[in-house]
């Protein structure tokens, strides 16, 4: 359903929605962050060219997220191909995700993110996919079924989300670039594993 939904987003010219959901898949991200909050400066900056901070909305604090496992092969290999070319075309930094047409901010008044959820309910109908679904159904949702199936332990699964408020587990999470590129890892594995199966069929 996600690779349907990206295909079908690029397919009629919407190729910021077909990225923000692939950051919310593998990033876990919800979407204000990714349309509201995700600035071109917390991808890659010159002052950590091997990370990206993944902003938690609720709380108003962040984690900065390994791009790269120990032997410097990219954890999210689809992802940086298309934020790195994204970054390109934002020379002064600013908002990362803006709408395709206008380059204007997703967001609307107050915020709202209504124009994300129309345009990606009709993606989903062109698509052919239930209509029930929406954004957040592929993307943090999505992303947090797979990681958990992937054998992710409570902690990371927590880690990653930033389900936690920092007070009760500031004792229990530690900021470590480890913890995070192996979670990351289980979940290639686990893909790596399926498509095997969905070949073998």
């Amino acid at each position: 359903e996600l690779m349907a939904f990206r295909a079908k987003a690029l397919e009629i010219g919407y190729p910021s929605l077909a990225t923000g959901v692939l950051i919310g898949w593998e990033l876990l991200q919800r979407k204000a962050h990714i349309f509201i909050r995700f600035m071109a400066d917390h991808y890659r900056p010159d002052s950590r060219p091997n990370h990206v901070y993944v902003i938690n909305y609720k709380t108003s604090t962040g984690s900065w997220e390994p791009l790269f496992d120990k032997k410097s092969k990219p954890l999210y290999p689809q992802l940086m191909a298309e934020l790195d070319a994204m970054k390109a075309l934002r020379p002064t930094g600013g908002l990362m995700l803006r709408r395709d047409s206008s380059s204007l901010p997703w967001s609307g008044k107050g915020e709202m993110l209504t124009q994300v959820e129309r345009i990606s309910k009709k993606i989903i109908l062109a698509a052919g996919l239930r209509p029930e679904l929406t954004f957040t159904s592929f993307g943090r949702h999505g992303g947090a079924t797979e990681s958990k199936s992937s054998g992710l332990t409570e902690l990371q699964l927590m880690e990653k989300g930033q389900w936690s408020s920092t007070a009760a587990m500031g004792n229990y999470l530690h900021d470590d670039d480890e913890g995070k590129q192996e979670a990351q890892i289980k979940r290639i594995k686990r893909r790596a594993k399926s498509a095997k199966q969905e070949a073998r069929k």
